[in-house]
């Protein structure tokens, strides 16, 4: 039988991997250090990968996955180009991305905790999503 807990963490991962490309194209174009730009592609395609693999899983189960919500999506947009319209600056984004991937661990972590009867491929999906964001954090703190 399907554990509802294995589908529920997969969506949230879902959700989490497009907020997380998201952040990025709406950064990407404002980078302009290389290596702050290299970072956020190797970051943005990995996250790519891990849905494609996620989507396996999802189509397995006969579940479509999860968008993000409208308003945390909205939000985040609307805080991404006021603060770059006021400075356009690497530190900037580092601080943006930074911030985002803190929330998406913390909400990650979360689903872990709420949905442990989750199968352990989930699971593990869900925590190498967490690790690149961590990872992703690192590689800012350079342009902070």
């Amino acid at each position: 039988m399907i554990q509802p807990d294995t589908i529920r963490l997969m969506r949230e991962c879902d959700a989490g991997i497009q907020m997380g490309v998201n952040a990025i194209d709406d950064v990407l174009d404002y980078a302009k250090d290389n290596t702050l730009r290299q970072c956020l592609v190797d970051c943005k395609n990995r996250h790519i990968v891990l849905k494609d693999e996620l989507l396996l899983l999802l189509k397995e189960y006969h579940d479509e996955g999860k968008k993000p919500d409208t308003m945390a999506k909205s939000m985040s947009w609307i805080k991404t180009n006021v603060k770059l319209v006021i400075d356009e600056s690497d530190r900037t984004i580092a601080d943006l991305i930074t911030d985002g991937c803190n929330m998406g661990i913390k909400s990650l972590s979360k689903y872990l905790n709420q949905y442990k009867a989750a199968d352990e491929q989930s699971k593990d999906i869900a925590k190498r999503l967490i690790q690149l964001e961590e990872k992703l954090v690192c590689n800012m703190r350079p342009f902070l």
